[in-house]
Parts: C-alpha cells; structure tokens; sequence
C-alpha cells in the first residue's frame, strides 16, 4: 500500500479514485501467502530424526500412541507430557510442529552425516 500512496501523492489524485490505483499499478488485491502442501511423505520417525537433539529416542512411542504426522502435528503439550517426554523434547517438537505447519521447516531428505 505504501506504493498505492506515493503514486497517489505523486499525481495529485488527477480524478483518479483511490480504489482504482492498485488495478492500474498492476497490483493484485489478493494475495497468497501459503505453500501449496508438502508433497514428500514424512512418517514420525524422519521428522523426529530432522528436529534432532535427542528427540528422535520417542520415535517409537510417539509413532505407536498417536499414528501419524497429521495427529502429531494437533498434539497438545499435555498429551505429550502424559506420554512422559521431558519438557526440553516436547519444547522442541511443539517448535518444529509448529514451524511446519507454516511451511517455514521441513526434515531434510537425508541425513547430516551421510
């Protein structure tokens, strides 16, 4: 929008409406912020290894309690917390949930040490 008002300063409104300048600008009204959805199958267990730090050890519990990444990724704190993984661990999951809702994370294809 600040380029919407330095044209408008610059040419005086001219009986042009303001609506009008984003159009002529080229400018989209709408705009999408969002990835279109991840298309490698991630499991549990290679997002757990991506987030690292230990947290790959629940892995196995995780995968046998609630399923599948989908259901991890609506996991609350205190599901995990009855499960019995430490607080650092489900810090760290939450984090990572979180970050790939938003399309801003993903677990790598393969390992660091490979």
């Amino acid at each position: 929008m600040a380029i919407v008002a330095r044209c408008w300063r610059r040419f005086g409104g001219n009986g042009i409406p303001a609506a009008d300048l984003p159009a002529m600008l080229g400018l989209s009204a709408v705009r999408s912020y969002h990835r279109p959805p991840y298309s490698v199958k991630v499991g549990i267990p290679d997002f757990l290894n991506g987030v690292g730090n230990g947290v790959e050890a629940h892995a196995a519990k995780l995968e046998a309690e609630i399923g599948d990444l989908e259901k991890l990724l609506v996991t609350r704190t205190l599901k995990l917390k009855k499960l019995g993984i430490p607080c650092k661990h489900r810090k760290l999951i939450l984090k990572y949930t979180h970050k790939f809702k938003m399309g801003l994370w993903r677990p790598r294809a393969e390992s660091w040490k490979a």
